[in-house]
């Protein structure tokens, strides 16, 4: 090698060398890794191929998880701040829970909601909300849409839902208790069925009944592509005469503070086991939910996603060290006369041991920072049919993990090649 030639031409080079701190060799040998990869190239990409693809597995992974993560707590999990929701079932409790409780359980009636907005003290703002199991149709002017989704409100809701006034105004007390025809639409609605007019004051076909439109409400989104802006809202009062006699109630409790929240929530949990007479030893036969319940109950989904992508990663890193330490262990009968050399002038097995770590470090780094780049690319493509969003931890856990992988599987060619006798390194020929 030429470094080699170097050496034996300046011995006194050599010798300043010998112990020339940690820097130095540490960038000697991340050099020499680079010119390892530049000259054997195919073997160069089939040793860092086990470590690029289990980087970009975790990597990518971990950004979809993390996409999904803050997907569902904007989208699906937020109820609005300090917020959590009376209903009559306890939410992602599992599936053989569920049938216990749809045995036991009891709708949230209209007298509940009136009792709990009456009897509980402390809370900013409450709400309630029905909605029928199917969606009716939507009509205006020869347009229509074939299902929208339809909501009884009461006027408070406006406090604490995420759908806000863009135009006209919201449900008032008065629509709910004279139970008056009038609607609150969502930015579908318009788009379909009002997309050259004013809608306000218009009358709204919805399920065979007219409704005037009072407001407009501000674009909500989507959630998993599904529109949130297709909805229709009319006093509860008047959803009660026309859809649904026996109404069955959502209601959403909104707490001055995160402070208060959770002694709003056993407030609320006293004041219904009291009034259904529910024995002290017998379960709830409701459920109160806050967005925290959605969020375990995914991050439960999540965390077994991830233990099973820990074990496809664990398998490509072991398969990525075993070839690592091969080629390094290949590389030191290459350079056993150089190994000879060195030791001749003075370094130390330390010099020569470090020497080769960091050789295979630099190589599986490398490998890493491919799988990063990779795998921001695959999170690219991800995002724009699904949701990914790259964290700056899987980044530093990904390049740190084959890092590591590659200093736990270099240490035993580096050993070799520390241990080697001089005199007999010196005999091997170049």
């Amino acid at each position: 090698m030429s470094t080699l030639s170097r050496t034996d031409a300046l011995p006194m080079r050599s010798k300043l060398s010998v112990h020339p701190g940690f820097w130095v060799p540490a960038r000697q040998a991340f050099w020499l890794a680079l010119e390892e990869l530049r000259t054997h190239k195919l073997r160069s990409f089939l040793t860092l191929l086990g470590v690029v693809i289990a980087t970009t597995t975790l990597i990518v992974v971990m950004s979809v998880v993390n996409g999904m993560n803050i997907y569902i707590a904007t989208k699906i999990a937020n109820l609005g701040t300090n917020t959590f929701v009376l209903a009559q079932f306890k939410w992602a409790q599992g599936y053989e829970n569920y049938l216990k409780a749809l045995r036991r359980n009891r709708p949230i009636r209209l007298e509940e909601y009136e009792y709990l907005q009456d009897t509980l003290a402390g809370y900013e703002a409450i709400s309630a909300i029905a909605t029928p199991q199917n969606g009716p149709e939507a009509r205006y002017a020869g347009h229509s849409i074939s299902e929208v989704t339809l909501n009884g409100v009461t006027a408070s809701h406006a406090y604490i839902g995420r759908e806000k006034v863009a135009w006209g105004r919201y449900i008032t007390d008065q629509d709910y208790h004279h139970n008056t025809r009038v609607c609150f639409i969502g930015q579908d609605i318009v788009d379909k069925l009002f997309p050259t007019v004013d809608p306000i004051g218009k009358e709204l076909t919805v399920g065979g009944h007219n409704f005037t439109v009072v407001g407009v409400a501000e674009k909500v989104g989507t959630s998993f592509g599904v529109s949130q802006d297709n909805f229709v809202f009319i006093p509860l009062g008047t959803f009660r005469d026309l859809f649904m006699p026996n109404l069955s109630l959502l209601v959403f409790i909104k707490a001055p503070d995160s402070q208060h929240m959770m002694e709003l929530e056993d407030e609320v949990r006293v004041l219904m086991r009291a009034r259904r007479h529910i024995p002290y030893q017998e379960d709830d036969n409701f459920g109160i939910n806050a967005s925290e319940t959605l969020m375990a109950a995914w991050q439960n989904l999540t965390g077994t996603i991830f233990a099973v992508t820990i074990g496809i990663v664990a398998v490509f890193m072991v398969v990525g060290g075993i070839v690592i330490m091969n080629i390094m262990l290949a590389t030191v009968t290459e350079r056993t006369h150089e190994i000879g050399i060195r030791k001749s002038v003075g370094a130390k097995r330390t010099d020569i041991m470090w020497q080769f770590l960091i050789e295979a470090a630099a190589l599986a780094g490398l490998g890493g920072l491919l799988g990063v780049a990779f795998s921001y690319g695959i999170a690219w493509l991800v995002a724009l049919v699904f949701t990914a969003e790259v964290p700056t931890s899987a980044v530093i856990v990904g390049v740190s993990l084959s890092i590591l992988v590659g200093l736990f599987f270099g240490i035993y060619p580096a050993r070799r090649a520390a241990e080697l006798d001089p005199i007999q390194a010196l005999r091997a020929e170049k």
